[in-house]
């Protein structure tokens, strides 16, 4: 089974660049099968790592940045892949 894990967290306004640069030196203990990062307008980045595993597994999330870099709380999902 595959499981994607989504991590999106917005910037303080102008800080964009500054959140893109900390979220690619993130290292995670173990590998994803896939792992990629994206923004959006509002300097919004997110991450989506997919892994080999169940659904329920415990994996390796990013972690929070500190507040001062981040309007809000990291917003996280989790989604199994159908195959279709």
């Amino acid at each position: 089974m595959t499981v994607a894990l989504m991590w999106e967290a917005r910037a303080v306004e102008g800080r964009g660049d500054e959140l893109l640069a900390w979220v690619r030196a993130q290292e995670l203990p173990a590998a994803p099968v896939r792992r990629e990062t994206l923004r959006a307008p509002q300097d919004r980045v997110l991450v989506i790592t997919w892994w080999d595993a169940e659904y329920g597994a415990e994996l390796p999330e990013l972690p929070e940045p500190d507040m001062e870099l981040v309007t809000r709380t990291v917003h996280r999902w989790r989604f199994e892949a159908l195959g279709d």
